[in-house]
């Protein structure tokens, strides 16, 4: 098993699109890229940790490779938005992501590079760079969508993304999955 971090706004919406993925065996909501030691929610959402909220995935590289799981992240967020996504707007909703390893960096670099070559994203502001530490949000906050599925936040926000996630990558979407 190998692990993957990215932010890309509210992480209740990148978790519930990135719970689909068939190799993807669990996605931890939590905190990361800032200096606050084990912050809570409150804390984050103030702006002033200097953390943005991420999702930590656990996957299966013989099933999912690190670059289908970037191309999922770079397709349900807006790479192009600073310290935004959405309705959400703060630090704490920025685009990035936190490699675990020189590899990881490297592609992730590379993978974004290729998207503003390619034209399909123009100037992206995603931060991407080395993981110092991965904080665990709350219970609360994990599995949120799965939890709160009529929430009228995840109505309007989670849910889409599941939806362009089970369109886009249908090929790599893990069979049983709950209906949005």
């Amino acid at each position: 098993m190998e692990r993957a971090t990215f932010g890309g706004g509210c992480f209740w919406c990148v978790e519930a699109a990135m719970e689909q993925l068939e190799g993807v065996e669990s996605v931890t909501s939590g905190y990361a890229g800032g200096d606050t030691e084990d912050p809570t929610y409150r804390e984050v959402c103030s702006g002033r940790t200097g953390h943005a909220e991420v999702v930590q995935l656990e996957y299966d590289p013989d099933r999912i490779a690190y670059e289908d799981l970037l191309e999922v992240f770079f397709t349900i967020h807006d790479p192009t938005q600073l310290n935004r996504q959405g309705p959400d707007v703060g630090s704490q909703y920025r685009s990035a992501v936190y490699a675990h390893d020189d590899e990881q960096l490297e592609t992730a670099e590379a993978f974004a590079e290729e998207l503003e070559n390619e034209g399909l994203y123009e100037d992206i502001v995603t931060e991407i760079e080395p993981l110092e530490t991965f904080y665990e949000a709350e219970e609360k906050h994990q599995n949120y969508f799965e939890k709160n599925p009529n929430d009228a936040y995840c109505t309007m926000h989670a849910a889409p993304k599941i939806e362009k996630v089970r369109e886009k990558f249908a090929d790599s979407v893990a069979s049983e999955q709950p209906s949005p």
